[in-house]
């Protein structure tokens, strides 16, 4: 993985073989990114994707293999226990032009990810409600 940044931009290269998630939350780190966006495309072979069901408030997980490009991801950045939270979604396109998508738990390159990390000044924590099942903002 690289990375450069432009103003508040970080332009980010994900390579063969590296988790998505895992390198950027690296960026995020490393740059203290605590408030933002990620969009990025790619090749990947195997990309897990989650469904919250809002009844039993938990993921489904999927699990997809074999030869997809990522046709879109987009996420955001903010914090949990002062921590680098993602959530992203994906969706990816198989060999049949097959589009599947969701949460955003693992996703190895294959190829090459392009990134984009837009930094945003400022802080969001969250914090899990358990209404909801789920980590929410947190304004103060």
């Amino acid at each position: 993985m690289e990375f450069q940044k432009f103003g508040n931009n970080y332009v980010v290269r994900i390579d063969k073989g590296e988790e998505v998630l895992q390198k950027l939350k690296e960026v995020c780190e490393k740059e203290n990114i605590k408030l933002g966006g990620i969009t990025g495309l790619g090749a990947t072979d195997k990309v897990v994707l989650g469904l919250f069901d809002t009844e039993e408030k938990k993921y489904n997980k999927t699990t997809l293999t074999g030869p997809m490009e990522i046709t879109s991801l987009i996420g955001n950045i903010s914090t949990s226990n002062g921590k680098c939270y993602l959530h992203c979604h994906i969706n990816v396109c198989d060999k049949n032009m097959s589009v599947h998508g969701g949460h955003l738990n693992e996703c190895y390159i294959s190829a090459t990810g392009e990134f984009i990390i837009s930094a945003i000044d400022g802080e969001v924590e969250r914090e899990l409600s358990k209404e909801i099942g789920l980590n929410l903002y947190k304004f103060l």
